[in-house]
C-alpha cells in the first residue's frame, strides 16, 4: 500500500492553539493577510507551551489553520469570488474551500505574552482552530 493509501483514513490533527480575532464572518475581513488584515492573538494550548521556546517579538512565521468554515466538497472555484475570473481548479487558488482546509499564514510576531502571541496581519476568523506553527527560514 502506497503512503497516500495509508493516511487516507488516518491522519489525525490535533489544534494546538486558536486565532482571537476581530474577523467573526467569513467575508468579513480581506481574502489574504497583506490586503489589511489586523493582528491577532493566537493562545496556544497548554499542554503545547514548551513549543514555544524561542519564538520572540520580531520573528516571522507561518501559521497552519484549519479553515473550519470551508466547503470540502469543492474542487473548482471562480478565484476571489469573482465571476469574472475563470473557473479554476482549487490546488492553483487559495481558496478556503477544499479537500482538506488547511490555511497558510505568514505572519510577524509583535509580541509574546505567556501562552499568546501577538501575530499579524492575518485575516483568519475569530475561533479559527490552528493546526501547526513553523519558523520562516531565512
Amino acid at each position: 500500500m502506497d503512503t497516500a493509501s495509508r493516511i487516507t483514513e488516518t491522519a489525525v490533527l490535533r489544534a494546538v492553539g486558536v486565532i482571537r480575532s476581530p474577523i467573526v464572518r467569513r467575508g468579513e475581513g480581506p481574502k489574504q493577510g497583506n490586503e489589511g488584515a489586523p493582528d491577532v492573538w493566537l493562545e496556544v494550548q497548554p499542554w503545547a507551551a514548551d513549543g514555544l521556546l524561542g519564538i520572540a517579538a520580531g520573528d516571522d512565521l507561518l501559521v497552519l489553520t484549519w479553515l473550519d468554515q470551508g466547503q470540502r466538497d469543492v474542487l473548482q472555484v471562480r478565484p476571489r469570488n469573482d465571476p469574472n475570473n475563470p473557473i479554476t481548479g482549487v490546488f492553483n487558488t487559495r481558496s478556503p474551500d477544499r479537500p482538506n482546509p488547511i490555511g497558510l499564514h505568514p505572519v510577524t510576531v509583535r509580541a509574546v505574552d505567556g501562552l499568546r502571541l501577538r501575530i499579524g496581519p492575518m485575516e483568519a476568523i475569530d475561533g479559527t482552530p490552528v493546526v501547526d506553527i513553523k519558523p520562516v527560514l531565512k
